[in-house]
């Protein structure tokens, strides 16, 4: 029996005995993610209350007498303090003095019971005038203007525009040394940073003050980054419209590094006039601390980088003793991110749980190489779990870049990537197991030049030597990883491979050897429809065992080195290799509504067999065909959590599987 002075040891240890009954949270190593999260102690409430009749930034910030911005309240929320903020829209950037000291003692930001707080990076625009002097034909001698079309002007106010101009700026400055000119359009890279939005909508922004005459709903900024001009859908007034224009680089971020123990919750970011990484300076931005929570907040418009927890960038001098990571964001709802969702650079025992990351990366800036949902370097003891990633725009829902050691991807949802070549990257990782378990991913469609598809006439296809077709789209990607562990996922609909990995020789770091891409365990995972092959083994110095192949094309398993690449079935995959002894191949009908999150699984429709084609007595044509496996040995749930038989259950995430099923796959437990 535990006394009162032992309380605190007393429920440390039934917290801990959750974690470990919580199979999601087992990392490769054997052991449990521990969260450092406890019950905070808050000795002092401050009330924000901008709507309030009585509000001012000279009270006290008693509940009656509440600050009117929430920056008033962030220069006196000591730790012990937590800053409750009341309905409204907040058009500052709030800067926080202090962190806390410890779990107990933290800096809580948080809404008041349940008000939607909107932080805003943007300020209302209301004054206009035609736009003139300007020739909106591409040609001095092209035919006359058409008088419908019409073009506003606002200028800035340089009193809220001081200290930042986000129309000076371009989106990339600091930075540049890994983009590859020759590969890519820059014309996003050199647009300006500023947005411009009518009634929540942005404008597109365009290079020249002409090309707003065939795109309604443009702008485009002076030289000087002074004067915006624009033109509404329908040619409309903006005196009818709410015109805001983005002024503050960042929503909710420290002016100094290091500030750590703070709690952000329950705030809708909006509107951040953010630059593309490095720096990751995000809407909502750690500022190099550690063991912020940033918890059930909504990032909304943020022209470069969401969210970031991280080191910021590798041009910083990192202190031995300096801690980097111990954050946890949860449950938050990150939309239309343009180049990164979440940067997280050298960071340790991070949780990323129960979040809505939803079209990343329309700022098309993937060569900037640091671009996705989520983009972390030498990340390590970390669990990604829970998540939705979906309609991610030419860059990887994932990408662990460099040097990732004992993390833990489980229970996520990797949907409708479009011209995405990869859902997850992991790169570079030579050292200790990562584990992809118990994930679906769905719909890569890969990004490629189709021009440069060659066509095969005759036979002369069925002679080359390798495969040199362009076509990607893969769900996993390794390049120059070793050790990858990736079981009891569903991987469907891919236009290239579900699993390919590349050795990259010589990609070699300091005192370190090139990648070799060897010890991956592909292991009791579904294949379904993927359009080049299901697994592309660099070498065969790599494991696979109970998989299910489903819907495949021919020569669906690959081994390419040494050259010449094989294309086999799985009966010559299992014979010449050794593979997949316990696998099966076959036909079901799988379905994924990535709009409302069902997926449906059926047996397939019956076929006119061709005459030649022998189906096998193992063949899979219905749900009762598909054999059960031995689980793998670092994974003991399924996709929902729940404990499994470590003897034999159902390759994939799931464990029970009938005809015309429809589940519910979204793994949120904050839905």
């Amino acid at each position: 029996m535990y006394v009162m002075g032992n309380y605190k040891l007393y429920f440390k240890l039934i917290e801990m005995e959750m974690y470990m009954r919580d199979l999601t949270s087992r990392l490769p190593n054997g052991e449990n993610f521990i969260s450092w999260e406890t019950t905070p102690s808050y000795h002092q409430e401050l009330h924000v209350a901008t709507n309030h009749p009585n509000a001012s930034d000279d009270n006290d910030g008693h509940k009656d007498r509440p600050f009117k911005t929430i920056n008033a309240a962030a220069s006196k929320a000591v730790a012990g303090t937590r800053v409750l903020i009341h309905e409204g829209t907040y058009r500052e950037c709030v800067r926080p003095a202090y962190g806390g000291t410890s779990p107990e003692q933290m800096v809580a930001y948080e809404n008041y019971e349940d008000d939607t707080v909107i932080i805003k990076a943007s300020e209302l625009a209301t004054s206009f005038n035609k736009s003139e002097g300007w020739r909106i034909n591409a040609q001095p001698w092209g035919a006359p203007a058409d008088d419908s079309i019409q073009i506003w002007q606002t200028k800035l106010d340089p009193d809220v525009f001081r200290g930042y101009n986000p129309f000076c700026a371009v989106n990339i400055l600091h930075d540049r040394l890994f983009i590859e000119y020759d590969k890519t359009d820059m014309t996003s890279y050199l647009n300006r940073r500023g947005m411009v939005f009518c009634d929540g909508k942005p404008l597109v922004q365009v290079p020249l003050y002409n090309h707003m005459s065939k795109i309604p709903g443009s702008y485009w900024v002076e030289a000087n980054g002074q004067t915006i001009h624009f033109r509404l859908e329908n040619d409309a007034d903006p005196h009818d419209h709410v015109i805001e224009l983005t002024c503050r680089e960042q929503c909710f971020a420290p002016e100094v590094p290091f500030l750590s123990y703070i709690k952000v919750k329950g705030l809708i970011c909006a509107h951040a006039a953010t630059g593309a990484p490095v720096p990751q300076r995000g809407s909502i931005s750690a500022y190099r601390g550690h063991h912020w929570i940033i918890e059930d907040c909504t990032i909304d418009w943020s022209n470069g980088v969401g969210i970031d927890i991280g080191n910021e960038c590798w041009h910083h001098t990192i202190d031995p003793e300096q801690i980097l990571g111990y954050s946890i964001i949860r449950g938050c709802k990150i939309f239309n991110v343009g180049v990164c969702a979440i940067a997280a650079m050298f960071v340790n025992n991070i949780l990323v749980e129960d979040n809505l990351i939803q079209g990343t990366g329309w700022q098309k800036m993937e060569l900037s190489w640091e671009a996705g949902g989520l983009k972390a370097h030498n990340c390590h003891n970390s669990l990604i779990r829970r998540n939705i990633f979906t309609k991610t725009i030419r860059c990887d829902h994932l990408w662990l870049d460099v040097h990732n050691v004992n993390n833990r991807i489980t229970s996520n949802l990797f949907l409708d990537g479009i011209e995405q070549r990869e859902a997850i990257f992991i790169e570079c990782t030579r050292e200790g197991v990562n584990l992809i378990d118990n994930n679906i991913f769905w719909n890569i469609e890969g990004r490629y030049d189709s021009s440069l598809l060659k066509d095969e006439p005759g036979s002369s296809g069925w002679y080359k030597m390798e495969d040199d077709s362009p076509i990607n789209g893969y769900a996993i990607y390794g390049e120059g990883t070793d050790r990858l562990r990736i079981a009891h996922n569903f991987i469907g609909n891919c236009q290239g491979a579900g699993y390919f990995a590349k050795t990259v020789s010589f990609r070699i770091d300091i005192g370190t050897r090139g990648g070799t891409s060897r010890d991956a365990h592909i292991y009791n995972n579904i294949f379904y429809d993927c359009k080049k092959a299901a697994i592309r083994f660099p070498t065969d110095k790599n494991k696979a065992d109970g998989n299910l192949y489903l819907n495949m094309p021919g020569g669906y398993l690959r081994v390419c080195y040494p050259a010449p690449e094989v294309c086999l079935d799985l009966p010559s995959w299992q014979e010449f290799y050794g593979f997949d002894e316990n696998a099966a191949d076959g036909k079901l009908d799988i379905s994924i509504d990535t709009d409302n999150f069902f997926m449906t699984i059926k047996k397939a429709k019956p076929e006119h067999q061709h005459p030649f084609f022998k189906e096998r007595p193992e063949f899979v044509k219905k749900i009762e065909d598909i054999p059960e496996v031995p689980s793998y040995e670092l994974v003991s749930n399924d996709f929902f959590g729940n404990q499994v038989d470590s003897n034999k259950r159902l390759p994939g995430p799931f464990t029970q599987l009938t005809d015309s099923l429809i589940i519910n796959i979204d793994p949120r437990l904050k839905k």
